[in-house]
């Protein structure tokens, strides 16, 4: 496009921004009118329900005393009318009284050893029901039966009798009853009289807020839904009871009240509702639910003497955007006129600009074609003239960039294909050269093509005792002499990186390619003088053959190294050729053990934090730093998996100095911004205590480094610890106990417990194994070893900590038997550092 037309644009796009900033403005003025509106219109809607809700409350004591009257006067007629002996009354006469009363049902209850229960009923349902586990009920019957006074404050109490608050019936949960009690001991049974259903929900319908709510739902426009939710058990477990075999939840305890709740959004809402009864202030949010773009809006309410509540307004958006969308397309069509005036206008002004730079354009034209050396003359003393001599000096610049890059990529292209320490071809280069030597394989009948992968061994040593440069050095040195080990022809030495090599052999038998393997070895063994210091090192080696083990090009080099890593499993310094047995088990093994090492080197481990909480207060008082492994090519490998080899492979240190810098780094962040610190406990392998003694100073390192309170960092380690090296543990572990750590014996019960080790030890806690907790059953069975190992940490002092808590019955336990500090899902499952803010510290 030319710069007339540039110019030409650029003014129209201007004023075509500042047209819709205008109106954009308008539209988010408009909105904003319009949301207004919508929270004016809400709040007299909830006031209304509100008003309902509460007018209904008191219709319903009204109603309730009223039919607790009426049923007592049933009683009496009931009485008159049979025997005083139940076994002289039969079920079909009390449907018959029933209905000749106009009541729903009618029961008689008896003493039957220490229960009460239902002797003869209209409701097959009520007969031997027991009432035992009726509580405040049974205690009501108990009254009843000895002439006393109800002490029970709920339902109504008249002379002789008593009339308990409406209810789901725990006979048959599908119904909803008004029962009422009547004995004055000229009987030897309770009268029990009762409505059902329509008898008891009718009043409801005339004086509930329902009919309000459908009102407003069917006639004002834009209001989808209207809830009212019960905040106490909105989005918690349903508080189920159980009783007589059947399993129903209160009508209190029901977590909507009034209304519907076809729009859910269940998570969202419960975490809304606890806010806005928290701050008083109502609460709304956009979301995309039943596939509808709505307004949900949460309004608490909070009146004297009753329970506080929250009515949810669910609005459709749609109504607002189109409304919106509608004010926003009469405006742009009023802009339309401006914007092609001021297209005529920049485009006039453009041409008179543009003319005198054609001359100029011409000549840049040319340069672009490479033709550098022309010079262009102009006396003009204004900005095209400064302009002309920028272009001239770019001209003789670029003549000399294109000399000087065609030197550069010759370079570049070299260090392409090149190690830059070693001058060994590269990784790419071997690839390429793999792939020729195979093709040729093919086309000329070359009996073997050979990979050896060789590594040095414990090279990181090495590199950490002398430092970077001479680990330089002595990298230049084996290759050196790797390259005087090698024939003149058919082989082709590579650096792939760090201290590993990669060498190619074609058409040489395996016994050959074994001899020169192990001449190249003994070679690399001899001793390395760099400098001052005398370093002796050795090489493990992998061979992997084409066409015995593979045809494919990266299942050759994988082979070898898999083979490589066979042999540093042995011991190091030695050969290992490919074999169909490492593919199984072991080759997934080693394969892991690869991908482990090197997310180690990378920093690709990631820290998880499971919260441990104080029960009783309900309160996080520290985490554990749980290590988790999500690697690109395996996916997430459980640490079931990967830390036995890390054990084996020598990796437990590396993978456990990741973890300590990242949780620690994380807990002191968090901590920053609490009064009430969170501790941080680490898990720690019975191989770290090889050497007590320096694990005992690295660990005060890694604290020190990020200042992290040792009044604040717990060990865990398993019983198994106590038997490796066990002198020197126990005084590394008093040594830290004087450094200020707490110490915890992890999954107790599960190994070696010794109760003379708890008493010698300078232990803090016992975690009990989460298989115990899992074994307690909702009657408190399988309790017994959770229990015994609460007891034997009281009597010892210690602090007892439960894992594996899942159930609600199980922190009751727990609670209890005196153990308040708990971890498990029913908490939370351990969470990345971020997914821990936002559940835990965001709030």
């Amino acid at each position: 496009m030319s710069i007339k037309k540039k110019l030409s644009v650029f003014f129209t796009l201007l004023v075509l921004c500042i047209l819709l900033a205008n109106n954009t403005l308008h539209y988010i003025r408009s909105k904003n009118r319009l949301i207004e509106f919508n929270k004016k219109e809400i709040t007299l809607v909830t006031e209304e329900i509100a008003y309902e809700v509460e007018n209904s409350k008191n219709s319903a004591s009204y109603m309730e005393n009223r039919m607790a009257q009426e049923l007592r006067t049933a009683s009496v007629a009931i009485q008159d009318s049979l025997p005083a002996d139940y076994h002289d009354v039969s079920n079909d006469q009390l449907k018959r009284l029933a209905k000749k009363l106009m009541i729903s049902h009618i029961t008689l209850l008896a003493p039957a050893g220490d229960d009460i229960i239902g002797v003869k009923s209209s409701d097959p349902k009520e007969i031997n029901m027991s009432t035992k586990e009726w509580g405040y009920w049974y205690t009501s019957f108990r009254q009843l039966l000895s002439q006393q006074t109800i002490t029970t404050k709920k339902g109504v109490t008249l002379p002789h009798f008593w009339s308990g608050p409406i209810e789901v019936a725990s006979s048959n949960p599908n119904h909803i009853d008004k029962w009422g009690y009547y004995y004055d001991g000229s009987t030897n049974y309770i009268i029990d009289p009762y409505f059902r259903d329509r008898h008891v929900l009718d009043f409801e319908k005339r004086f509930g807020p329902t009919n309000v709510m459908n009102r407003f739902t069917e006639n004002l426009e834009g209001v989808l839904e209207l809830t009212v939710f019960n905040p106490k058990n909105f989005g918690k477990r349903n508080q189920n009871v159980y009783l007589n075999g059947n399993k129903y939840i209160k009508i209190k305890d029901q977590p909507i009240w009034y209304g519907t709740y076809t729009y859910r959004n269940t998570e969202r809402d419960k975490k809304s509702i606890q806010e806005v009864l928290k701050t008083g202030k109502s609460q709304s949010y956009l979301a995309e639910i039943n596939h509808k773009k709505v307004l949900k809006t949460l309004v608490p309410i909070k009146e004297k003497n009753t329970p506080a509540y929250v009515i949810g307004v669910v609005y459709d958006y749609g109504l607002i955007e189109k409304e919106l969308q509608q004010e926003l397309i009469k405006h742009l069509l009023l802009s339309l006129p401006f914007i092609f005036i001021v297209l005529i206008i920049s485009f006039i002004f453009s041409t008179s600009i543009t003319r005198p730079i054609k001359h100029i354009m011409e000549h840049v034209n040319q340069i672009a074609k490479g033709n550098f050396g022309k010079v262009l003359n102009t006396r003009r003393k204004d900005e095209l003239g400064g302009l002309v001599a920028n272009i001239n000096h770019l001209s003789h610049f670029l003549k000399t960039y294109v000399d000087d890059l065609k030197k550069s990529q010759e370079e570049s292209e070299y260090h392409a294909y090149h190690d830059f320490l070693t001058g060994l071809p590269n990784r790419r280069y071997f690839k390429e050269q793999l792939n020729r030597r195979l093709i040729e394989s093919k086309e000329k009948s070359i009996r073997h093509v050979a990979v050896l992968f060789m590594d040095i061994d414990r090279f990181k040593d090495i590199n950490d005792t002398l430092g970077h440069s001479k680990g330089d050095q002595l990298i230049q040195l084996i290759a050196n002499r790797i390259k005087e080990c090698l024939p003149s022809a058919n082989s082709f030495l590579t650096r792939q990186g760090g201290d590993e090599f990669v060498i190619l052999f074609s058409d040489f038998t395996p016994e050959e390619v074994k001899g020169i393997t192990e001449k190249i070895m003994a070679y690399v063994q001899q001793p390395c003088y760099i400098d001052n210091d005398e370093v002796f090192v050795s090489i493990s080696s992998g061979l992997s053959f084409y066409p015995e083990h593979s045809t494919n090009l990266d299942t050759l080099i994988t082979y070898a190294d898999v083979a490589m890593y066979a042999s540093k499993r042995q011991g190091g310094s030695k050969v290992s050729i490919y074999h169909d047995s490492l593919n199984k088990k072991q080759a997934e093994k080693v394969h892991i053990e690869t991908r482990l090492r090197k997310a180690i080197q990378k920093g690709d481990i990631d820290v998880y934090y499971q919260p441990k909480i104080e029960a009783k207060r309900n309160v996080i008082t520290g985490v554990e730093a749980l290590v988790r492994w999500n690697d690109a090519e395996l996916g997430f490998v459980s640490p079931e998996a990967f830390i036995p080899i890390a054990e084996e492979a020598g990796l437990i240190q590396s993978l456990w100095e990741v973890v300590m810098k990242k949780a620690c780094f994380q807990v002191s962040k968090w901590n920053k911004a609490r009064n009430e610190k969170m501790t941080l406990a680490v898990n720690f392998s019975p191989r770290q205590f090889q050497d007590p003694i320096v694990l005992v100073n690295e660990i005060q390192q890694f604290l020190s480094l990020h200042r992290f309170d040792p009044a604040w960092f717990e060990m865990e380690i398993t019983e198994s610890t106590l038997l490796m090296n066990a002198e020197e543990t126990i005084k590394a572990l008093h040594l830290l106990k004087k450094y200020g750590i707490s110490i915890s014996i992890d999954d107790f019960g599960t190994g070696y417990s010794s109760l003379s080790y708890l008493k010698k030890l300078p232990i803090d806690c016992l975690k009990i194994d989460r298989s115990f907790i899992q074994d307690i059953q909702e009657d408190y069975s399988n309790s017994e070893i959770a229990q015994a190992i609460i007891s034997l940490s009281q009597s010892l002092k210690l602090e007892v900590i439960a894992e594996g808590v899942e159930e609600e019955y199980q922190k009751a336990f727990l609670m209890k038997n005196g153990c308040d500090h708990m971890q498990g899902y029913l908490f939370s499952k351990p969470l990345a550092a971020e997914d821990f803010e936002e559940a835990f510290l965001n709030s």
